[in-house]
């Protein structure tokens, strides 16, 4: 019987540098006031709107960088106590996920009929 509990990997970014540990993070976030236009908008044009949450969406994207992490507590393999591991894909916390997943989200809508 399952609890419904997922356990997840989080990264502790909190100790990175800029410029040093990684490059680019930005990626745009609508504003508040942008999102109150497009809602009443469409309600003015009787326009359904739709809303997804990806909830994977920093787990997906590939790095451009190399990132190391170590062995998560409660996780450590104990033959290889001092092994550390090299991520392929983003992580939440990681400061470059946001980033990954908004250059990554063009391509795959267009190569999905949108435009």
């Amino acid at each position: 019987q399952s609890l419904g509990i997922r356990p997840r990997l989080v990264t502790q970014s909190y100790n990175r540098e800029e410029d040093i540990d990684y490059e680019e993070t930005f990626a745009p976030v609508a504003r508040i006031e942008a999102i109150r236009i497009l809602i009443a908008f469409a309600a003015h044009m009787e326009i359904k709107l739709y809303q997804i949450d990806v909830k994977s969406a920093f787990f997906n994207e590939y790095l451009k960088e190399e990132v190391y992490v170590m062995q998560p507590p409660g996780f450590e393999n104990t033959e290889f106590s001092n092994h550390i591991f090299k991520l392929d894909k983003t992580l939440c916390g990681l400061k470059q996920a946001p980033r990954a997943y908004y250059e990554w989200l063009p391509n795959f809508l267009l190569e999905n009929g949108f435009r």
